[in-house]
């Protein structure tokens, strides 16, 4: 007798509860914006960027260990530069500058670091890592290169 009443307890609450309905119908295809209306966005801020007043400073290399690329499954595609390294003292600033895709559609990134002249400082290596979104881009097949090496290649 117990088991009859919860059955029909349940029976009663599934039968008043809403039901859901699909806002498409099942045979209606899935299809992507064309191509001429797929927009490029800007890539966000990069914290890294050249600042005014950089020319006071002296430029230094950077000791790049791994630069790669993370893309996300997103339409369209969000690419971002991953990348970690060892500054040359303590004392210097990383700087990352990326160029818009050239003809032959290359991504180049130049990292660098900023010491400003005549300080002193320890000489002792000091690590890094950072991530850069690049942004989104029209179609076509891109790679990038982080200080004359290739860090990845990506197609939209």
């Amino acid at each position: 007798m117990r088991y009859k009443i919860v059955w029909l307890i349940i029976l009663l609450v599934t039968s008043c509860a809403p039901q859901l309905q699909a806002t498409t119908k099942p045979d209606t295809p899935v299809t992507n914006p064309p191509d001429d209306m797929m927009t490029t966005s800007e890539p966000s801020l990069n914290p890294f960027a050249p600042k005014p007043g950089d020319d006071n400073f002296i430029r230094a290399n950077v000791y790049l260990d791994e630069a790669s690329l993370v893309i996300r499954e997103s339409y369209p595609p969000q690419i971002s530069l991953s990348f970690r390294g060892n500054l040359p003292t303590p004392c210097n600033e990383l700087r990352v500058k990326i160029d818009a895709p050239d003809q032959e559609s290359k991504i180049r990134v130049d990292l660098y670091s900023l010491i400003e002249p005549n300080k002193v400082c320890v000489e002792i290596l000091k690590p890094f890592q950072g991530s850069i979104d690049l942004g989104t881009f029209p179609v076509g097949h891109y790679s990038v290169w982080v200080n004359g090496e290739i860090a990845g290649e990506f197609d939209t």
